[in-house]
Protein backbone atom coordinates (compact mmCIF):
# COMPACT_ATOMS: atom_id res chain seq x y z
CA UNK A 1 0.00 0.00 0.00
CA UNK A 2 1.49 3.72 -1.11
CA UNK A 3 1.92 6.14 1.76
CA UNK A 4 0.70 9.48 1.32
CA UNK A 5 2.73 12.29 1.98
CA UNK A 6 1.84 15.94 3.20
CA UNK A 7 4.27 18.86 2.46
CA UNK A 8 3.42 21.86 4.94
CA UNK A 9 2.45 24.89 3.25
CA UNK A 10 4.94 27.91 4.41
CA UNK A 11 3.62 31.13 4.66
CA UNK A 12 5.31 34.28 5.08
CA UNK A 13 3.15 37.88 5.92
CA UNK A 14 4.41 41.07 4.32
CA UNK A 15 2.39 43.23 6.39
CA UNK A 16 0.43 41.83 9.30
CA UNK A 17 -2.10 44.46 9.00
CA UNK A 18 -3.10 43.05 5.58
CA UNK A 19 -2.53 39.57 6.03
CA UNK A 20 -0.60 39.24 2.39
CA UNK A 21 0.55 36.27 2.58
CA UNK A 22 2.65 34.19 0.48
CA UNK A 23 3.10 30.76 -0.14
CA UNK A 24 7.35 30.26 -0.42
CA UNK A 25 6.97 26.55 -1.26
CA UNK A 26 4.73 27.49 -4.50
CA UNK A 27 6.49 28.03 -8.09
CA UNK A 28 4.01 29.91 -9.98
CA UNK A 29 2.87 33.54 -9.40
CA UNK A 30 -0.67 32.33 -8.64
CA UNK A 31 0.21 29.84 -6.15
CA UNK A 32 2.95 31.85 -4.32
CA UNK A 33 1.04 35.29 -3.97
CA UNK A 34 -2.41 35.26 -2.44
CA UNK A 35 -4.75 38.25 -3.28
CA UNK A 36 -5.18 41.23 -0.16
CA UNK A 37 -7.47 39.89 2.07
CA UNK A 38 -11.27 40.53 0.74
CA UNK A 39 -9.83 40.11 -3.11
CA UNK A 40 -10.42 37.36 -5.23
CA UNK A 41 -8.87 36.27 -8.64
CA UNK A 42 -11.36 35.60 -11.42
CA UNK A 43 -11.34 32.76 -13.77
CA UNK A 44 -9.61 32.78 -17.37
CA UNK A 45 -9.59 30.56 -20.16
CA UNK A 46 -6.04 28.06 -20.20
CA UNK A 47 -5.03 29.02 -23.76
CA UNK A 48 -5.23 33.09 -22.63
CA UNK A 49 -2.44 35.51 -21.94
CA UNK A 50 -3.78 36.19 -18.25
CA UNK A 51 -3.70 32.65 -17.62
CA UNK A 52 -0.33 32.06 -19.14
CA UNK A 53 1.32 35.48 -17.17
CA UNK A 54 -0.22 34.26 -13.28
CA UNK A 55 0.86 31.00 -13.85
CA UNK A 56 4.77 32.10 -14.66
CA UNK A 57 7.12 29.79 -12.93
CA UNK A 58 9.21 31.30 -10.13
CA UNK A 59 12.67 30.72 -8.86
CA UNK A 60 13.02 29.47 -5.43
CA UNK A 61 11.78 32.25 -2.92
CA UNK A 62 14.57 34.55 -1.56
CA UNK A 63 16.68 33.83 -4.84
CA UNK A 64 18.49 37.03 -6.32
CA UNK A 65 17.85 38.63 -9.93
CA UNK A 66 20.65 37.50 -12.30
CA UNK A 67 22.48 39.84 -14.70
CA UNK A 68 23.23 38.33 -18.14
CA UNK A 69 26.81 38.00 -17.00
CA UNK A 70 26.14 36.10 -14.36
CA UNK A 71 26.36 39.29 -11.36
CA UNK A 72 23.59 39.36 -8.81
CA UNK A 73 21.34 42.46 -8.19
CA UNK A 74 21.33 42.04 -4.68
CA UNK A 75 18.40 44.91 -4.38
CA UNK A 76 15.23 43.21 -2.11
CA UNK A 77 13.69 46.92 -2.14
CA UNK A 78 13.34 46.28 -5.97
CA UNK A 79 11.64 43.02 -6.48
CA UNK A 80 9.74 40.45 -3.98
CA UNK A 81 10.58 36.97 -6.88
CA UNK A 82 12.43 36.53 -9.64
CA UNK A 83 10.88 34.41 -13.02
CA UNK A 84 12.14 31.39 -13.72
CA UNK A 85 12.96 31.68 -17.61
CA UNK A 86 16.69 32.27 -19.07
CA UNK A 87 18.03 35.28 -20.41
CA UNK A 88 20.85 34.44 -22.78
CA UNK A 89 24.10 36.05 -22.28
CA UNK A 90 24.16 39.12 -24.02
CA UNK A 91 23.11 42.31 -22.67
CA UNK A 92 19.96 42.83 -24.50
CA UNK A 93 17.12 41.17 -22.36
CA UNK A 94 16.20 44.80 -21.22
CA UNK A 95 12.71 46.09 -20.15
CA UNK A 96 10.77 45.88 -23.29
CA UNK A 97 12.44 43.32 -24.30
CA UNK A 98 11.17 41.37 -21.41
CA UNK A 99 7.77 42.64 -22.45
CA UNK A 100 8.02 41.23 -26.14
CA UNK A 101 9.50 38.48 -24.93
CA UNK A 102 6.83 37.32 -22.53
CA UNK A 103 4.02 37.93 -25.69
CA UNK A 104 6.16 35.61 -27.86
CA UNK A 105 6.91 33.40 -25.59
CA UNK A 106 2.72 32.73 -24.80
CA UNK A 107 1.93 32.73 -28.80
CA UNK A 108 4.69 30.44 -29.15
CA UNK A 109 2.97 28.34 -26.84
CA UNK A 110 0.18 28.30 -28.32
CA UNK A 111 1.42 27.74 -31.66
CA UNK A 112 0.21 31.16 -32.99
CA UNK A 113 3.50 31.42 -34.90
CA UNK A 114 1.59 33.88 -37.57
CA UNK A 115 0.80 36.56 -34.63
CA UNK A 116 4.85 36.93 -34.04
CA UNK A 117 5.54 39.83 -34.80
CA UNK A 118 7.36 43.25 -33.27
CA UNK A 119 8.51 46.63 -35.55
CA UNK A 120 12.07 47.66 -35.79
CA UNK A 121 12.55 51.33 -34.24
CA UNK A 122 14.31 52.30 -37.47
CA UNK A 123 11.76 52.10 -39.77
CA UNK A 124 8.47 50.82 -37.99
CA UNK A 125 7.56 47.62 -39.75
CA UNK A 126 7.23 44.14 -38.58
CA UNK A 127 9.92 41.41 -38.74
CA UNK A 128 7.54 38.34 -38.27
CA UNK A 129 9.17 35.02 -36.68
CA UNK A 130 7.60 32.64 -39.45
CA UNK A 131 9.91 35.35 -42.02
CA UNK A 132 12.84 34.85 -39.81
CA UNK A 133 12.55 31.00 -39.10
CA UNK A 134 12.64 29.68 -42.54
CA UNK A 135 10.68 26.54 -41.57
CA UNK A 136 12.65 26.07 -38.50
CA UNK A 137 9.68 26.64 -35.71
CA UNK A 138 12.48 24.92 -32.66
CA UNK A 139 12.34 26.96 -29.88
CA UNK A 140 16.24 27.95 -30.25
CA UNK A 141 15.61 29.64 -33.33
CA UNK A 142 12.50 31.50 -31.72
CA UNK A 143 15.41 32.69 -29.22
CA UNK A 144 17.80 33.63 -32.31
CA UNK A 145 15.05 35.74 -33.79
CA UNK A 146 13.82 37.09 -30.48
CA UNK A 147 17.46 38.70 -29.89
CA UNK A 148 17.02 39.56 -33.30
CA UNK A 149 14.37 41.62 -32.16
CA UNK A 150 15.98 42.87 -28.92
CA UNK A 151 18.86 44.39 -30.93
CA UNK A 152 16.63 46.46 -32.85
CA UNK A 153 13.82 47.29 -30.91
CA UNK A 154 12.90 48.84 -28.31
CA UNK A 155 10.17 51.40 -25.71
CA UNK A 156 9.97 53.64 -28.70
CA UNK A 157 8.84 50.92 -31.27
CA UNK A 158 6.91 48.83 -28.69
CA UNK A 159 4.73 52.00 -27.26
CA UNK A 160 3.76 52.65 -31.04
CA UNK A 161 3.00 49.86 -31.12
CA UNK A 162 0.08 48.91 -28.60
CA UNK A 163 -2.78 50.81 -28.37
CA UNK A 164 -3.83 52.98 -25.52
CA UNK A 165 -6.30 51.80 -22.59
CA UNK A 166 -7.96 53.61 -19.61
CA UNK A 167 -7.05 52.39 -16.25
CA UNK A 168 -10.72 51.78 -15.48
CA UNK A 169 -10.21 49.07 -18.35
CA UNK A 170 -7.02 47.27 -17.10
CA UNK A 171 -6.29 43.78 -17.88
CA UNK A 172 -3.67 41.37 -17.42
CA UNK A 173 -1.01 41.63 -20.29
CA UNK A 174 -0.94 45.28 -20.07
CA UNK A 175 2.05 47.31 -20.42
CA UNK A 176 2.82 50.50 -18.61
CA UNK A 177 5.08 51.95 -21.24
CA UNK A 178 7.19 55.73 -21.59
CA UNK A 179 9.16 55.77 -24.73
CA UNK A 180 11.54 58.64 -23.31
CA UNK A 181 14.70 60.25 -24.41
CA UNK A 182 17.10 58.66 -24.37
CA UNK A 183 15.73 55.77 -21.91
CA UNK A 184 12.52 54.33 -21.45
CA UNK A 185 10.62 51.79 -19.32
CA UNK A 186 8.26 49.44 -19.34
CA UNK A 187 6.54 46.71 -16.94
CA UNK A 188 3.73 44.55 -17.33
CA UNK A 189 0.66 43.54 -15.57
CA UNK A 190 0.94 39.96 -14.73
CA UNK A 191 -1.91 39.62 -12.57
CA UNK A 192 -5.01 40.59 -10.79
CA UNK A 193 -8.04 40.52 -8.15
CA UNK A 194 -10.99 41.78 -7.23
CA UNK A 195 -12.80 42.76 -4.07
CA UNK A 196 -16.60 41.33 -4.99
CA UNK A 197 -18.16 43.89 -2.65
CA UNK A 198 -16.63 46.94 -3.07
CA UNK A 199 -15.65 46.48 -7.06
CA UNK A 200 -11.95 47.61 -6.29
CA UNK A 201 -9.04 45.92 -8.08
CA UNK A 202 -5.54 44.93 -7.14
CA UNK A 203 -2.81 44.19 -9.63
CA UNK A 204 1.03 42.70 -9.85
CA UNK A 205 3.65 43.89 -11.81
CA UNK A 206 6.56 42.78 -13.92
CA UNK A 207 10.29 43.81 -15.20
CA UNK A 208 13.39 43.41 -16.50
CA UNK A 209 15.86 46.27 -16.76
CA UNK A 210 19.19 47.68 -17.64
CA UNK A 211 21.76 46.21 -18.26
CA UNK A 212 19.70 42.94 -19.67
CA UNK A 213 18.81 40.70 -16.66
CA UNK A 214 15.57 37.90 -15.13
CA UNK A 215 12.19 39.48 -15.27
CA UNK A 216 10.92 40.35 -11.39
CA UNK A 217 7.80 40.52 -9.50
CA UNK A 218 8.08 44.33 -8.27
CA UNK A 219 7.23 45.24 -4.67
CA UNK A 220 4.92 48.32 -3.63
CA UNK A 221 7.28 50.99 -2.85
CA UNK A 222 4.27 53.47 -2.00
CA UNK A 223 2.13 50.89 0.00
CA UNK A 224 3.89 48.35 2.35
CA UNK A 225 0.57 46.82 3.76
CA UNK A 226 -1.10 45.74 0.22
CA UNK A 227 2.79 44.95 -1.31
CA UNK A 228 3.63 43.35 -4.00
CA UNK A 229 0.23 44.38 -5.05
CA UNK A 230 -0.54 47.53 -6.29
CA UNK A 231 -4.28 49.43 -5.60
CA UNK A 232 -5.81 49.97 -9.15
CA UNK A 233 -6.38 53.97 -8.92
CA UNK A 234 -6.09 56.17 -12.14
CA UNK A 235 -3.38 58.34 -10.18
CA UNK A 236 0.46 58.32 -10.35
CA UNK A 237 2.05 54.76 -10.33
CA UNK A 238 5.02 54.86 -8.29
CA UNK A 239 7.21 51.85 -9.07
CA UNK A 240 10.43 51.18 -7.43
CA UNK A 241 13.09 52.10 -10.22
CA UNK A 242 10.17 54.00 -12.69
CA UNK A 243 7.10 56.18 -12.13
CA UNK A 244 4.43 56.41 -14.41
CA UNK A 245 1.22 57.60 -15.48
CA UNK A 246 -2.14 56.42 -16.49
CA UNK A 247 -2.01 57.43 -19.74
CA UNK A 248 0.77 55.32 -20.06
CA UNK A 249 -0.88 52.09 -20.20
CA UNK A 250 -1.03 49.90 -23.16
CA UNK A 251 -2.07 46.55 -24.94
CA UNK A 252 -1.15 44.49 -27.13
CA UNK A 253 -3.86 43.79 -29.85
CA UNK A 254 -5.59 40.04 -29.86
CA UNK A 255 -6.53 37.27 -26.67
Amino acid sequence: MSKAFFLPILFVVLNTAAQVKIDKSATTISTRFAPPVGFERKAFESNSFAYYLRRLPLKSWNSNVLYFDGRTKNTPNVYVSVVDLGIGKRDLHQCADAVMRLRAEYLYAQRRLDEIHFNFVADGKPRFFKNYAKGDYSYPKFWKYMEYIFISANTRSLHDELKPITMSKMQIGDVFIQKGIPFGHAVIVVDMAENPTTGQKVYLLAQSYMPAQEIQLLVNPQNNSLSPWYELKNETITTPEWTFEPANLRRFAGN
